[in-house]
């Protein structure tokens, strides 16, 4: 069907299409929505496919554990089963209000939609980068901000630098491949979550604190790393490992958004949406790491939650006539 300008019209458009986009898409697949997810990325996963294919995800029900690229797969497969568009290496760069929904332009093309749900998590991300020299010189040679193939650090002496969930995940990761890990931190108490916590503390990881990174240097294929204690009476270290992985985090970036015709109102510097998960804009939802309430927590397993919210909402409301699916866990079954 087409809309105005003879533009593509859909029902319901997805901005973003990580796994909490995936599902929002799988869910409008059910209620038999016209929808398109609308990707920037090469293909469909967002940060869990793009930066953490290996880590074992633990919050996910049903998985006791399960890596983002089998958790990525699994969603896929759950999402072919419905005829939606699927449109990757498309960034949005305007969402346009008009009588008819939106508007939205990529930079593929135009189309026109009459709901949105904005599901792009972080927005853009880049890692916090370690700002000591040699640092930018080793750069994806022996220095690395993620770990998207675990094979290759397999028999390698690694080091990781961070003290966050992703650190820990990292560093029990690497544990089952590596020759050694050392996991270091400028703190001595580490921030990720206490059974994590545990988990190391009952593995072969060495942990070194506090200890920061003053400078990186290549040293006869390896990387020799200078650090130095955290406090008055700061020593000077070093330690060669083959490989050393910063896990400092990811910085959010929001512009892209900001810079479209239609004006969010946000909260904590996310999307501000109320319990459908409806914005200050009437028509656009948010759901995922880029919305926020009271008391939200940044989980996939949080984001699961709020797709079929918004979806059911969208439905209701502007497709009232459409027949609502009848869901596996509704079912009851007869006396």
């Amino acid at each position: 069907m087409k809309g105005s300008n003879d533009m593509e019209n859909y029902d319901l458009t997805i901005i973003g299409g990580g796994p909490v986009g995936i599902f929002a898409g799988v869910y409008a697949g059910m209620h038999n929505a016209k929808a398109q997810i609308v990707e920037s990325l090469p293909t469909l996963g967002g940060q869990v496919q793009a930066l953490y294919p290996e880590k074992q995800i633990l919050d996910i029900a049903g998985f006791p554990a399960i890596t983002g690229r089998d958790l990525i797969k699994q969603q896929r497969a759950q999402l072919d089963q419905f005829p939606l568009a699927i449109k990757t290496g498309a960034a949005v760069t305007n969402v346009t209000r008009n009588a008819e929904g939106f508007r939205v332009q990529t930079s593929q093309e135009v189309t026109q939609t009459r709901a949105i749900i904005v599901a792009v998590g972080n927005g853009a991300f880049a890692p916090r980068k370690l700002a000591v020299p040699g640092a930018d010189e080793l750069r994806g040679k022996k220095l690395f901000y993620s770990i998207p193939n675990l094979a290759a650090f397999k028999d390698h002496d690694v080091m990781i630098a961070g003290g966050g969930d992703a650190a820990v995940d990292q560093a029990l990761m690497l544990e089952k491949v590596a020759k050694s890990v050392t996991l270091l931190h400028r703190r001595r108490q580490f921030r990720g979550l206490p059974h994590m916590v545990d988990l190391l503390e009952a593995s072969s990881v060495k942990v070194k604190t506090p200890y920061l990174i003053r400078e990186v240097s290549e040293l006869a294929g390896q990387v020799d790393v200078t650090l130095k204690t955290v406090g008055a009476n700061a020593e000077i270290d070093h330690q060669v490992v083959d490989d050393l992985v910063i896990s400092y985090g990811f910085t959010a970036d929001h512009s892209a958004i900001a810079a479209w015709d239609v004006d969010l109102a946000t909260e904590q510097q996310l999307i501000a949406v109320d319990q459908q998960m409806a914005t200050s804009v009437p028509g656009i939802y948010a759901i995922g790491d880029g919305a926020m309430y009271s008391g939200k927590q940044p989980l996939i397993a949080v984001g699961y939650g709020e797709a079929p919210v918004a979806v059911q909402a969208i439905m209701a409301k502007y497709f009232p006539t459409r027949r609502t699916p009848v869901h596996s866990t509704s079912i009851t079954l007869p006396e």
